[in-house]
């Protein structure tokens, strides 16, 4: 079993307000156009607790997807008009992209929502696992489910900055690797806020 305090940390650290975030938060240069329209979409940030301690589950986009495709990703997707909130979208994504049950998953709290690049605003959900869950990768979206000790995640000092050129200028985001695993962008930022929330 987990250390409760860990999910206890969790639970409080969502329970205060706090500022929202963006890809655009380490380039206060960029300037956004007003009146832009984002598109609504919400994540799931699922804890498991294994014989290993406590982990969160992500995912490997399929390389075959048009959108950020091979990059590490929550659960999630946009909201339908068809999903009666957000949760219940991050909730309807996961069952759809590795099999996880609705029912199955305690919601904790949930980020402030997050701006892409990509116009989305995505609000994360964390979320712990209630029973033993073996994931079902969707193949036409997922190429790989593996989860990430949630220790490592909690911690500010996983994370440093990187930067490329995107669209002319230089870029910085953060990044938090794990192994083989590259994590970067908008899921590292919103890991990013977690650990800082849990840590304040």
């Amino acid at each position: 079993m987990a250390p409760i305090s860990d999910l206890a940390r969790i639970s409080r650290a969502l329970a205060g307000a706090a500022p929202a975030s963006s890809d655009y938060d380490l380039n206060p240069g960029i300037e956004l156009p007003e009146g832009r329209k984002l598109k609504p979409a919400a994540v799931l940030m699922p804890i498991i607790e294994t014989d290993r301690g406590a982990r969160v589950i992500l995912t490997m986009r399929s390389a075959r997807l048009k959108h950020h495709p091979g990059q590490i990703a929550f659960p999630g997707g946009r909201i339908d008009d068809t999903d009666a909130d957000a949760v219940s979208a991050a909730l309807r994504e996961s069952r759809e992209e590795i099999g996880l049950d609705p029912s199955n998953v305690e919601i904790l709290g949930q980020l402030s929502p997050h701006e892409t690049v990509t116009s989305y605003t995505v609000t994360p959900f964390v979320g712990r696992i209630r029973a033993p869950f073996t994931p079902v990768p969707e193949a036409g979206e997922v190429a790989e489910v593996f989860s990430v000790p949630l220790p490592f995640l909690l911690n500010p000092a996983s994370y440093r900055t990187e930067r490329r050129r995107w669209r002319g200028v230089w870029r910085s985001y953060y990044v938090a690797p794990y192994g083989p695993y590259y994590i970067w962008g908008a899921t590292a930022r919103m890991l990013k806020g977690l650990a800082d929330r849990v840590a304040s």
